[in-house]
């Protein structure tokens, strides 16, 4: 273990227990394949030379980390370092030998992941990872969307709202932002796929992005499913694309909701039928809520849909170690 200065002990305290944020992140430092998130970002980090030292990698992907569960600002995460020794032990700041990152280190850390697009790649490496311990991606797929706020005011420097973001109504609500698409695997309940658009786009244009294309294979298969494929899941904003699906995935079947209202009657069978759809495809809403009321990503922090959808690819990642961490602990004793 590494040697710590005075400044990072608190040897005066008698009383004391651990907090929430303490609990959640030794279950996090647990759970999360650091060496393998470390190897991707490795060969893109500067090297340390003859001018300015860099911060070590583990300490910048470490605070990277806490700035997506706590949902923090750059000069946020550093105010946080500073005032919780807790998230200086998770990071290893040592304040007694080094300052905690600066907002403008944090923020060209950033840069550096949207660039080599390594949210994207965070995501395929976590699932690789789930997958190694027996968490597979191996059944049907469920498809659903989400809209993400973005802010509306024109009082920026700008003087205009983002030309990336466009307002959409759902109901009677009218929203302006983004949308995350995503393809949720349906026995695991963990994300393989996202994309991400204007909120105007239609849920069902995205469908393609989110097969992986593999939505046929199941545990233990028998006739019935192999005459007719593993499903897709999804809401009704997916019904009429049978052929989209079966061209991303031949041996798919298209299980999405179906219309029960109509001029004259109300399809009692089919209503029927969409709830059991539905206590499936619940899986997708668990997703969801980890990544807007448990981290807090519910609006997004940057302008254009290329930096938030690199963003949401890394929370994702995050999201599916938090969904299965209690299997992850104990498959890791």
């Amino acid at each position: 273990m590494k040697q710590q200065s005075l400044a990072s002990q608190g040897v005066f305290e008698k009383y004391g227990r651990k907090s929430r944020r303490e609990v959640f992140l030794e279950e996090m430092e647990q759970i999360v394949p650091w060496s393998a998130l470390e190897a991707l970002v490795s060969p893109h980090y500067a090297k340390a030379g003859k001018g300015r030292q860099p911060v070590g990698l583990s300490i910048m992907l470490r605070t990277y980390f806490v700035q997506q569960w706590f949902n923090l600002s750059d000069p946020g995460v550093e105010e946080a370092m500073y005032e919780s020794a807790a998230l200086r032990r998770f990071v290893g700041v040592d304040l007694g030998m080094a300052p905690a990152p600066d907002e403008t280190t944090v923020l060209g850390f950033s840069h550096l992941l949207e660039k080599h697009d390594l949210g994207g790649l965070m995501l395929e490496a976590v699932n690789v990872h789930l997958e190694a311990r027996g968490i597979k991606i191996a059944t049907g797929t469920i498809v659903d969307a989400t809209i993400l706020h973005a802010p509306s005011s024109t009082r920026n420097a700008s003087g205009e709202r983002d030309p990336e973001m466009h307002q959409t109504r759902k109901g009677n609500q009218w929203y302006f932002g983004l949308k995350a698409h995503i393809g949720v695997d349906s026995k695991e309940g963990h994300v393989h796929s996202v994309a991400t658009s204007a909120a105007s786009v239609a849920d069902c244009h995205m469908l393609p992005e989110l097969l992986h294309g593999e939505e046929r294979k199941v545990c233990h298969p028998t006739d019935e499913d192999l005459s007719v494929g593993t499903p897709v899941w999804g809401d009704g904003g997916y019904q009429g694309q049978t052929e989209v699906i079966q061209e991303a995935a031949p041996k798919a079947q298209d299980i999405t909701c179906k219309r029960t209202r109509f001029k004259n009657y109300v399809d009692e069978l089919q209503r029927k039928n969409n709830r059991s759809k539905s206590s499936v495809r619940a899986k997708v809403e668990h997703v969801f809520r980890i990544l807007k009321r448990v981290f807090g990503f519910d609006k997004v922090r940057y302008r254009g849909i290329a930096k938030n959808h690199n963003r949401l690819c890394a929370n994702f990642a995050l999201v599916n170690l938090y969904l299965h961490r209690k299997r992850l602990a104990v498959l890791g004793q």
